[in-house]
């Protein structure tokens, strides 16, 4: 796909809300991670280890086809988005705890992004993608500079000009949800004459998916004594994932943009879900005693 929207407009969307991400990170943010890092380990294991195999599963049960199956496995790789602190934020979650695992789930998509999405191109081999896309170094150095350089140049601004990164926070967070959303609406209009029959293919299968993300990242850190107030972060965290990322590698590294559609679809089904699922939790904490926060 050689469109503008591919090769300029979607890097550079991504770059906007990545730079965002950034200019609210701090070293500290990171270092937060040694004072509570079972917490950090329960949530990682859930992201990185669980989701892939809940889509995976999905996948097959739903028999999609070789194409959108490597796109919900890139899905399902993607980070969490910055949209799920202001969820943890609208559901009473810790948000310092969110703002450390986007930090660190930033960092460690740059190599679990490309080798999920490779094994899935190994695995369901589709052909629309070509024989020459893989674990290839090219590959990697893309997403390694869509992902990690905007963080760093925004944290480097934050920790240079503290005042300007604290002035440009709030523009910066409304015009990264001005894009994210942009590029959902960009990527669906690209793809306006087959997009009822995606939705059609992929809609159930992406509710299902972030229904299956948004329990995953509440119920196992609580099953494992993880505070409420953790694990609905932990909640937004997993479920509410960086569409515009999977959607700029889909159709900007790997050149696809039948590859990005499950990632626009989730990008639109993500918001209601992860709203009901924040309202269900909530409601059912008001009712329950407290309980002690996990050490």
């Amino acid at each position: 796909m050689d469109s503008p929207l591919a090769s300029v407009l979607l890097p550079a969307a991504l770059a906007v809300v990545m730079l965002g991400l950034g200019l609210s990170l701090t070293v500290a943010d990171f270092a937060r991670v040694g004072r509570q890092p079972r917490v950090v380990a329960i949530a990682l294991v859930c992201q990185l280890l669980l989701l892939p195999a809940a889509a995976f599963g999905l996948v097959l049960l739903f028999d999609l086809s070789p194409v959108l199956a490597v796109g919900m496995m890139l899905l399902a790789a993607s980070p969490g988005g910055t949209m799920a602190n202001l969820f943890s934020h609208l559901f009473r979650g810790d948000v310092a705890l969110n703002v450390s695992l986007t930090a660190i789930n930033s960092v460690i998509a740059v190599v679990s992004v490309p080798l999920v999405t490779g094994l899935a191109i190994d695995h369901f081999s589709p052909a629309e993608t070509g024989d020459d896309i893989g674990l290839q170094f090219g590959k990697i150095a893309q997403v390694f500079a869509i992902v990690l350089i905007p963080v760093v140049v925004g944290m480097t601004v934050r920790a240079r000009r503290a005042a300007f990164a604290a002035r440009m926070d709030r523009p910066v967070r409304i015009t990264s949800v001005v894009v994210l959303v942009g590029v959902i609406l960009g990527t669906a209009v690209a793809e306006r004459d087959e997009i009822t029959g995606y939705i059609g293919d992929v809609g159930l299968i992406a509710v299902a998916f972030c229904t299956i993300s948004l329990a995953i990242g509440y119920l196992v850190p609580r099953l494992l004594g993880v505070a409420e107030r953790q694990a609905i972060a932990c909640s937004m965290e997993i479920g509410i994932h960086n569409a515009a990322l999977a959607i700029t590698i889909a159709t900007g590294v790997l050149d696809s943009t039948e590859l990005a559609v499950p990632a626009a679809v989730y990008g639109v089904v993500m918001f209601p879900c992860a709203a009901i699922a924040g309202w269900l939790i909530t409601r059912r904490a008001v009712g329950a005693p407290p309980t002690a926060p996990a050490s």
